[in-house]
């Protein structure tokens, strides 16, 4: 069993929903990817996204974009991100590392090396933005054979044929985008979410994260009553932008440790 599938199905046997922070690797310091990692994980993070950065992710909104931009000028590569997961396997061997990004640093890196490289750091999921499930069968069979979980992004305007496609590819669990435009977006919908998650999981029979426009304990709190999980980035991004260096981690965790306590203290079945 997968530490994805095991850390979900540990949840669901309490009652639980689950954390899924997201930061950009490399962003502020390249240098304390791996110990703002494990402060993620002190404060209550069931799963990390580990941005990859990218000249032009698409998906995302300025902030992350931004954050990227960053990474890359102080020379994040996919291979160092890599490196980042396998020193923070040396100390933390339980808590899921999901890698997100583009398409184009895994063609460039070859999608055999770059499978074989994952799994040797300890990379347990992979979400590539820009490949859809039709189009990455056998990109996403290269990864269960190395036990890696292919995660699909799934949004409002999915149509049964495409959440079925996902269904069929996708293990570990799937992210729903819970609104139409980039990361860091603030016009959430519960309601919205809500209505649609029960035609996602008639496909699906994986947990569903949502993520985007989820910025705070109460937005959180409100998404995981009709969700599996939630994802949080933009704002996770801003606090380590806008947090003395000495100072970052110890309120990583801290913020952390609030979405945390919210998740648990509105903990109810889907």
């Amino acid at each position: 069993m997968s530490r994805i599938k095991t850390t979900f199905a540990a949840l669901a046997a309490e009652g639980k929903k689950g954390l899924i922070p997201f930061m950009t690797a490399g962003d502020p310091d390249p240098a304390r990817t791996v110990e703002f990692m494990h402060a993620l994980a002190a404060g209550g993070a069931d799963v990390i996204e580990l941005g990859v950065p990218f000249s032009d992710p698409m998906a995302d909104g300025p902030v992350i974009q931004q954050a990227s931009e960053r990474a890359l000028a102080k020379g994040v590569t996919l291979k160092s991100v890599l490196a980042d997961v396998k020193r923070f396997r040396e100390t933390d061997n339980k808590t899921p590392v999901v890698l997100m990004g583009y398409a184009n640093p895994i063609e460039r890196m070859g999608a055999d090396e770059f499978v074989a490289a994952a799994r040797d750091a300890g990379v347990d999921g992979v979400l590539v933005v820009d490949y859809p499930p039709e189009e990455s069968e056998h990109f996403a069979a290269k990864m269960q054979a190395a036990s890696i979980d292919p995660i699909f992004l799934l949004a409002p305007t999915s149509t049964d044929e495409r959440i079925a496609a996902v269904g069929r590819a996708a293990s570990g669990y799937v992210y729903y985008v819970s609104l139409k435009g980039v990361t860091g977006a603030a016009n959430l919908d519960v309601a919205s979410i809500a209505g649609k998650i029960p035609a996602i999981k008639e496909h699906v029979s994986l947990p569903v994260g949502v993520g985007f426009g989820i910025r705070d304990a109460q937005t959180a709190a409100a998404v995981a009553q009709v969700s599996d999980a939630v994802v949080i980035g933009s704002r996770i991004v801003q606090l380590l932008e806008q947090t003395p260096p000495d100072t970052a981690a110890d309120a990583l965790m801290q913020f952390i440790a609030g979405i945390r306590t919210a998740l648990d203290e509105n903990s109810g079945a889907i």
